[in-house]
């Protein structure tokens, strides 16, 4: 099966990184083909630009990343994002990525006479969503005080509007806090979860 990874964090030396290795040995173990869009190191654009909206309105993207993006998602059957979680919501470069690609003529397209907004989903093979975050804030705190917010947002705002009945969050929290043998035991736990990806 080929699974899309999109990835978003600058530094490599990030506990994402790791998870990222982690969940990139599971899969190859696994016997799955990797698609990985390291958002950084593609030097992604995440600005919507005047350009961008005309093509929004005209279901036409014009970022020449974008339109690779598209080809590559057109292909995989099981797309995995992993980025932190900074101030309660997803980095610039996540939220360009659902803004700029998550797009009409992308990622969907509007149902034809329709009486409301419905959205028809474009990437036919790819069926199901895992996204991967890290944060430094307890769970409980983010579902009671923040109300759970990457998961109303992608989740609900995003990969559910769009038809995606599979849909998994794995969320490690207080990261910063934690000693290494937790680390490592999720890092391993993260591993074995993608080599049992059917």
């Amino acid at each position: 099966m080929k699974v899309a990874i999109v990835f978003n964090h600058p530094y490599e030396g990030s506990y994402c990184t790791a998870l990222l290795k982690a969940a990139t040995t599971g899969l190859q173990k696994a016997g799955h083909e990797i698609d990985l869009i390291h958002l950084d190191n593609d030097r992604f654009n995440p600005v919507m630009t005047a350009n961008d909206l005309k093509g929004f309105k005209e279901g036409v993207p014009c970022d020449p990343k974008v339109l690779e993006y598209r080809e590559r998602l057109d292909e995989a059957k099981h797309l995995i994002m992993i980025f932190p979680i900074w101030w309660e919501l997803m980095p610039a470069m996540t939220k360009g990525f659902i803004d700029k690609v998550i797009f009409p003529g992308v990622a969907y397209d509007y149902a034809p006479n329709s009486r409301y907004p419905k959205m028809i989903k474009r990437w036919k093979g790819l069926n199901s969503v895992t996204v991967i975050t890290t944060m430094n804030t307890p769970s409980f705190v983010y579902r009671l005080a923040f109300g759970n917010a990457i998961k109303k947002a992608i989740f609900n705002g995003t990969f559910w509007k769009l038809g995606f009945k599979n849909r998994k969050w794995i969320s490690f929290n207080m990261v910063k806090f934690v000693d290494d043998q937790k680390r490592t035991k999720w890092l391993h736990q993260l591993e074995k979860r993608f080599e049992k990806l059917q």
